[in-house]
């Protein structure tokens, strides 16, 4: 079902981006993103007992309100959608949201643009829409644990109370990490001061604060690439020395830079280890190389340029491998549903080790 439901999505959002252009108002919005959201959650759209339209909202002497969309399940509404042109932000309107949600009486409300979801609940005061989403889906960076959060909202999936569940800890490990995130990239003063007053016994003046300040930016900047070399050293059996700036198999990342270029991800780690998996059948691990760029990930045999193994494209939504078997310098470039579809193209990657061979 995950695989399924991501897959739908992945077309959707190629369909938002070759379509937006065109798409002038809120309604064309509705009628070619969002309405094809809702049927890939399962719902009938064409069935007005189960997606209500134009659903009319009477708020105190306020007659005739209507919301974009309510979806009904065994009659009673669940979820209620209020749409915004493309180009809108889906955080930008809440309070028309807000209004609709206390006489609608159901217990989630969606924001969108077409592009980004923004889900909402009531779990600060009852009834009473909370200010802030407690989950978010971007249709250019799907995740697999949005996806699974997502399947709660299928028709054939809905679960009210895994929902409620996990959609107070949603809320709040979202909200922790975004500060968490600020901290990282701009240390407060009372960071600063909860750290360094633990080592340090003297008193903090103004000009000791703002030196520990850049002190505490360079220590998560460091602690942060660190981390990313160990695990890389243990996931791609990098040799323990130091690399050298001419040494290409791994990109040195300066600890005092505001930020890296890239970084390597865990899916690229994941995909380089099923890759070499699949190639040591035939050749020895330490034939395999990795060399990470902006642009892709790429395997090589015998750290050699000219001979390219294949190479991972995860920097999109959509996650491709390049394959090298037809002998050209121009890979051919598949797409990947999940990473393990890899193992797909375990015919692909021996013939081209065995083509250099």
């Amino acid at each position: 079902m995950e695989n399924e439901l991501k897959f739908k999505l992945e077309q959707l959002h190629q369909r938002v981006d070759a379509l937006k252009d065109d798409i002038n108002t809120e309604e064309a919005t509705k009628n070619a993103f969002v309405m094809p959201f809702i049927q890939i959650l399962g719902y009938d759209i064409f069935n007005p007992t189960e997606v209500v339209p134009e659903f009319i909202c009477d708020i105190g002497t306020k007659k005739g309100e209507k919301v974009d969309y309510v979806i009904k399940k065994d009659g009673n509404p669940i979820l209620i959608i209020e749409c915004k042109h493309w180009k809108e932000k889906a955080d930008a309107h809440n309070s028309q949201l807000h209004r609709y949600y206390h006489v609608s009486k159901s217990r989630f409300g969606v924001l969108t643009n077409g592009h980004v979801y923004n889900f909402y609940s009531d779990l600060e005061r009852p009834n009473i829409m909370d200010e802030k989403p407690f989950f978010t889906l971007d249709l250019s960076n799907l995740k697999d644990s949005s996806l699974k959060i997502l399947e709660n909202f299928t028709k054939n999936g809905y679960n009210l109370e895994s929902i409620l569940d996990s959609a107070e800890a949603l809320k709040y490990i979202k909200a922790i990490k975004s500060e968490f995130e600020k901290e990282l990239r701009d240390p407060s003063d009372d960071i600063v001061r909860l750290l360094v007053n633990r080592f340090f016994d003297k008193p903090l003046t103004a000009n000791r604060l703002t030196t520990f300040k850049e002190y505490t930016k360079k220590a998560f900047s460091n602690y942060i690439n660190d981390s990313i070399n160990f695990r890389l050293k243990n996931a791609l059996s990098i040799n323990e020395s130091i690399p050298s700036k001419e040494d290409e198999n791994i990109k040195s990342i300066d600890v005092n830079a505001e930020s890296a270029k890239f970084i390597t991800t865990e899916e690229e780690v994941e995909g380089s280890q099923i890759v070499k998996a699949i190639l040591r059948e035939i050749i020895p691990a330490k034939r395999i190389a990795f060399r990470d760029t902006q642009s892709y990930f790429g395997i090589l045999l015998d750290d050699n340029n000219r001979k390219p193994i294949c190479r991972l494209h995860f920097n999109s939504s959509n996650k491709y491998i390049e394959l090298f078997n037809n002998g050209k310098d121009n890979g051919e470039r598949k797409l990947l549903s999940s990473i393990d579809d890899i193992y797909n193209y375990k015919s692909e990657l021996l013939s081209t080790v065995q083509i250099y061979e």
